[in-house]
Parts: C-alpha cells; structure tokens; sequence
C-alpha cells in the first residue's frame, strides 16, 4: 500500500514538473483540464479576392480541425511521455501543420493580389490551462471590397472577321472554327475580369487578362491565316488585331461572330497537278490505292493472331480516312497538296501499323521483313 502512494506521488510530482513549463497542473486527486491554444488566422488576413475565398476558407476550417485533433491528443495521452512530451508530440507537430495550412492560404491570396507576409508568426500555439478554449476560426471570411469593386467594365477587341479576304471553301470550316475560338478567349477574359474585381496592383489587368488573351489570340489568328494560305494567298498584318483594351462602362464588344460573307470564293479554280484532285474542284477525285498487306504475311502464329487482326483493320481505316479527305479537299492546294497532305501522312501511319503486325509475330515467329514496302499508296 506504502509502494503504491509512492508511485502516484512520483506521477504527480512529472506532472507537475511538466505544467511549469507548460500550464499542466495535477495535484493528488485534482485534474486541471488544459487546452490547446491557438491564435486565430482570419482576423489577421487583407481582403480576399472571390476567386481566392473558396481556398482561404477550406484551410481555415482545416486550421480548426488541427487544433480539434491536438485537443484529442492532449486528452488522450495524459500521463505519458517525459518532461517535454506534450511540446514534441503536440504542439510542436501542430505548428507544422498550421505552417503549412497558412502558407496555402497565403498563397491563395497572392495568386489574385498581394500574398501577405508575417503570418507564419501565428503557427505557434500553447497549453492553456482552466478550460479555455481556443478562438474558432470565421466559417467565412470578407471579400475584396472598396473602389476596385467597382464595375470591372469589358474586354474590347477588333474584329477580325471583316478583315479578311474571301475564304477558300476548303478553308472555310477552319476559319469558322477559330473564329468561334476568339469569341471563346474574349468571353472567358470578360468572365475572369469579373471575378478577379479587387486583385492585384495596377497592372493587373494587363499582365493576368489583356496579356494572356493577347497571345492566344495571335495563336487563333495565325492559324486562321494558315488555313487560307494553303489554299490561296496568305493574308498578311492579321497580328495587328490581336491586342485588346479594357473598356469602362460595360460596352459590348463587337464579337468575331463567323465567316462574314466569304460568298463565291473566288480565285480557287482547280488543282492542275494534283493527280485525281483536279479540274474545276468537282470532278471525280479518283480513289486511295494500297498495297494489300494481309496477303503478304507468313503464317500468323496463334499468340499474334488478334493483334495482327487488330492493325490490318487499321490499315483498312487508315485508308477510308484517306479517301474521304480526298473527297473533302477537292479544290485545295497546289500541286503537290494530296501527296504532302494525303498520301505522305498515310504512308506513314501504315508504316506504324505494318510495323506492329511485324513485331507482333517476330515476338513469337521469325519477324517478317520487307513489309514496309507496302506501305506507300497511290490515287487511282
């Protein structure tokens, strides 16, 4: 019985050794609940632009779940450990992880306006004793406020449309195609110019949303002017209608809403040397004439059987592929336009496919050999 008073006399007494470091106190019999206490985050924080709140508030709640686990813990672990359990296996992991929850809040912020500085100052908490609790942090936090809130105004840019020439019917769809695409990149600058109110310095607008739109609007355009220009003339000084401007009010911008009239285009009247491309651009475009492969091959082993299959029909749709851009490309190009743009890409994807159905066997069997000089086509 005496041993036993003994040994809770020395638990009490780490204890208590321990608390006057860190706010624990046990006396014989007595508990003093202790508290891990943190200081608070958000009160703390500038402004938060919109697109940066969603962010700020999932690590703020997740600020709150760690100081909710450290409490667990403390409670948990009452009595273990040494002199300096509770600041190693609590507090000081704690810190850590606050370090890190701050940090990704601080980089939300900066990402949109200006990352504030400091705030690793607030990672460190203590052991409070009495029950006190920690602050809770804000569910939610304020947004960017003040005169950058006001109305952001809209993107205005030329319109590229009436800029250029007649288009080609075989460079319509392309044309058509990015033109849309500008549309896209000024409506999705428009969009994040009205989300991004209140972020940033005073050139903010011009290096995140001007910029940016600038380059994939020179991108748009320049491949617009390379659809017409491998059918006719390449129109040139299209780069001059990339930039854009920010326009106060709200004014609409003009849009780049199609292919303005184009009718007729004019100029495109045939493809003299192109061998079953010719005429006027309507006459009858010939067929893709290949090599049959299948023929060719050596016994097939059973191991190879499905993936020989497999590419012989590519070769097959490699070859419809073929055909139908023929048919669909009647009219464009100079006289060179369906071997450099038709037979020269086939003849490279059979030699991928021909190549597989020769490893697939020569995994098992002698590799055939020869077999890629079945891989050029011609238009009968």
């Amino acid at each position: 019985m005496h041993r036993n008073w003994k040994v809770a006399a020395t638990v009490g007494v780490a204890v208590v050794f321990v608390g006057g470091g860190i706010g624990v106190a046990l006396a014989e019999g007595e508990t003093t609940a202790s508290t891990i206490s943190c200081p608070t985050i958000a009160d703390k924080l500038p402004a938060v632009p919109a697109s940066a709140r969603a962010e700020v508030e999932r690590n703020l709640a997740q600020l709150n779940t760690q100081i909710a686990e450290a409490n667990a813990r403390l409670v948990s672990s009452a009595g273990e450990g040494g002199q300096n359990f509770v600041q190693n296996a609590i507090l000081g992991p704690l810190k850590d992880k606050r370090v890190a929850a701050i940090n990704r809040i601080a980089t939300a912020i900066g990402r949109q306006g200006t990352r504030p500085q400091g705030l690793d100052a607030f990672a460190t908490c203590t052991l409070a004793t009495g029950g006190s609790a920690t602050a809770t942090e804000p569910a939610t936090v304020p947004e960017a406020t003040g005169a950058a809130a006001a109305s952001p105004g809209t993107i205005s840019c030329p319109d590229v449309a009436s800029q250029l020439p007649a288009v080609p019917a075989g460079a319509r769809a392309e044309v058509d195609r990015n033109l849309a695409q500008l549309q896209t990149q000024i409506n999705e600058a428009n969009a994040r110019l009205a989300s991004s109110v209140g972020q940033g310095g005073p050139n903010f607008v011009q290096n995140a949303i001007l910029g940016p739109l600038k380059d994939k609007r020179v991108a748009a355009i320049n491949r617009i002017a390379t659809a017409i220009g491998r059918i006719n003339a390449r129109p040139q000084g299209l780069d001059a209608l990339a930039p854009c401007a920010l326009q106060a009010g709200g004014a609409a911008n003009g849009g780049n809403a199609g292919n303005a009239g184009n009718a007729g285009n004019a100029g495109n009247a045939g493809n003299g040397g192109n061998t079953g491309n010719t005429g006027g651009g309507s006459t009858a475009v010939g067929t893709i004439s290949c090599p049959d492969v299948g023929s060719e091959l050596p016994a097939i082993p059973a191991g190879a059987l499905a993936e020989v299959e497999r590419n012989l029909a590519q070769l097959q749709t490699q070859i419809n592929e073929a055909n139908a851009r023929l048919a669909s490309s009647v009219g464009q190009g100079g006289p060179n336009f369906v071997q450099n743009a038709i037979l020269g890409p086939l003849k490279d994807k059979r030699v991928a496919a021909i190549n597989r159905i020769a490893t697939a066997i020569g995994r098992i069997d002698a590799r055939p050999v020869g077999l890629d000089a079945l891989a050029p086509c011609t238009v009968s």
